[in-house]
Order: C-alpha cells, then structure tokens, then sequence
C-alpha cells in the first residue's frame, strides 16, 4: 500500500491501523505535500526515507505497490484516477470527487475492471450500524429520520486521540495552487452560486454530510426530494446547516448540522421512527478509535416498553480496512465504490442546489442542469 495525505485521519486513525495489521499490509511508501510532515510521518511509522515522496507521479513510477491510499483534503479524483491508469486497487477517502464530470472519468477508469476502488464510509463496517441493519431490513419504511451532527472545533475532536501534530504548513505555492483547484472545481459544480455556498457544498454536505447519507443508505434511505436547506449565521465561515427531505416511500428526513466551536465533544446521531418503536445510533468522534457507537432500541412487548443498548470494541475503520483487503486480493465488493461515491455528488448539488434557492442564488455549472 502507498499513501497519498498525511493529514489528521492518516497521523491519528489509518497509520497506526496499517501498522498495527502488518500481516494484511505492508505500507511501500507515503506521499505529502509538506516536507515536514512528511519527514514526521517516516520516523514515526518506519518508513525510509527512500519510500517518501512529495509527487505522487513520481511515488507511483518510483515503487513497486499493489495499492493505493488516498487521504488527501477535498477532491479525490486526480489521485484516484493516478491510482487506477497505474493499474492498482484504490482506496479513497470521501468525498469521492466535487463534480459529476469527475466521477465519470473515474468511472471509464473502472470500466470493465472489476472492483479496484473503496470509497471511505467507515461507519458502515461499524458493527453497530450493521446490528441497525439487520433490525430495519423487515420493519417496512421508517415515518422519519433526524441526523444531528454537532460538529466541534478541530482540536476538541483530535483531543484523546493518538494524533500528533507536527507543526507545519505544505510549502506556499503548492498550498495555494491546491486551493485554486477546489475553487475550480466548486464554480464547475455550481456556477456562479459557488463564490457564496461553495465552501458549505464542498465542506459540509461532501465533506461530512455524506456520511450519514452513506449510513442511510445502508438503512435503505434514499433522498428522492430535497425540500428545503437553511443556514444560518449567514456570516458564519462554518455554520447550522438543516436539510429537509423525503424519499420514495414517504418517509421523512431531518438533517442539522451545527458546528459549534466549543462544543464539548464531536456527537452524530441518527435517529429512526416508526410504528414498532425506535432506533437511534450514536457515534462518536471518528478519530478516536475504539470508541464505540451505541445503537439503542426502543420497542414494544405487550404492555411492556423494552429499551436496549448494543455497542462493540470492534474498531470500524480497522474492518473497513480488513474489508479493502479481502477487495484488493479475493475481489469481494466493497460496501462502498464508485456507484455511492457519484450518488453522493448527485445528492449534494440538490442540497446545494435548494440552498441556493432559498438564499436567491443564481445556481449554475452541473447543478444547474439537475
């Protein structure tokens, strides 16, 4: 395995994982913009100062891989795509890409090839979320949905965890040319309306959002109708997003997502409704491993009200990986891929595309053709 990104969720979740599962990966190399960290990351994890990198084209012509580790910031379709012409499997990190065009390229990429790319949803190998599963799958259609995600500071939610910062900036140009392309790439996915929500499409509905899209998929929730989005502080670089939805079967979905700056502590939950009781899943903050997820039901038995906690050690992101493994050697699907990736593009641009609205945006790019 070679990895691209070393940023929070490579120095604190997927590093130590590799290493700890040493019999199911050998990590070839690591790429990352910042020399610093770069160098950083080699000493902390044992890899020579042969196997480091700051171009991925060069990591990728210079050593023998078998896979690849996108881990990058923002898009991931430039990296991917490396991975997929060098004929290697590839895991990616969410969001997939910012654009359908992206996605396409990534998809005639696959064509014909079998399965070769993960896409990062660690909570669906949560075995919490597995348990949700099977206990929906007969239940009929939920009544409604609420996600609330109260989303911390960066420091309250590395706080605890075996990350360590190391103090360095990627060299200026290189920053600033790969903050040009997001903006490209956020102006191409919505026009004009970008210059106002494209940070909220990019950061927020790909960035985060989409997990909890990832999770009710599972559940077998698809957003069919995007009603209504609202957020607010206008001014907030960061602000409350709500989301109103519905799907094909009438079931009802209610997102908010509040970044709250001293917030105590990262909380997501998913809540389901319906007429035989209720099921709520907990998560904690994704960089602490082992922490668990609480999955509590609340149901009926005569005239007795039953209520229940299931929760597991199993850490999500090591399955995910044991998962990518199992893709990479015995071609088992993946929960996630390419189709769930550009579903979520698809699904992000229409809550882009309903914010705008509401705000009086002038919405263009690929969202304006939905």
């Amino acid at each position: 395995m070679a990895v691209v990104g070393l940023g929070a969720v490579a120095r604190a979740v997927h590093l130590p994982i590799l290493k700890k599962i040493q019999d199911h990966f050998e990590v070839a190399a690591i790429c990352d913009i910042s020399p610093v960290t770069l160098s950083h990351c080699g000493e902390r994890f044992g890899i020579g100062p042969d196997q480091r990198f700051s171009d991925l084209e060069e990591m990728l012509e210079s050593v023998e891989t078998e896979a690849l580790m996108v881990l990058t910031s923002g898009s991931h379709s430039r990296e991917v795509l490396s991975g997929l012409r060098s004929g290697l499997t590839v895991f990616s990190e969410k969001p997939l890409a910012y654009t359908a065009r992206e996605a396409k390229e990534i998809g005639d990429a696959l064509s014909g090839s079998g399965d070769r790319l993960m896409v990062g949803y660690m909570k669906l190998y949560d075995p919490a979320v597995q348990a949700a599963v099977e206990l929906v799958r007969e239940r009929g259609p939920a009544r409604v949905v609420d996600v609330t995600v109260l989303h911390p500071s960066a420091g309250a939610q590395l706080a605890n965890t075996d990350f360590s910062p190391v103090g360095s900036a990627p060299a200026p140009d290189a920053a600033r040319a790969v903050a040009a392309e997001e903006r490209e790439l956020e102006r191409e996915a919505l026009g004009e309306a970008a210059e106002q929500i494209g940070s909220i499409y990019s950061g927020v509905m790909l960035g985060s959002i989409v997990h909890d899209l990832a999770v009710m998929r599972a559940l077998g929730i698809e957003l069919d109708e995007i009603d209504q989005v609202h957020r607010w502080p206008q001014d907030a670089r960061l602000p409350s997003l709500s989301v109103a939805a519905r799907t094909s079967e009438g079931t009802m979905v209610n997102i908010g997502w509040h970044y709250l700056d001293g917030y105590p502590e990262y909380r997501e939950e998913i809540r389901w409704h319906d007429s035989h009781g209720s099921l709520e899943l907990t998560f904690p903050t994704p960089y602490r491993l082992h922490a668990p997820t609480f999955l509590d039901v609340r149901s009926v038995a005569g005239t007795i009200v039953e209520e229940t906690r299931r929760h597991s050690p199993v850490e999500a992101f090591e399955q995910q990986l044991l998962a990518f493994h199992a893709m990479a050697r015995g071609g088992v699907p993946p929960k996630a891929g390419y189709a769930e990736g550009a579903a979520d593009i698809v699904t992000c641009q229409r809550m882009a595309t309903r914010l705008a609205e509401t705000e009086k945006l002038v919405v263009g790019g690929e969202a304006g053709s939905l």
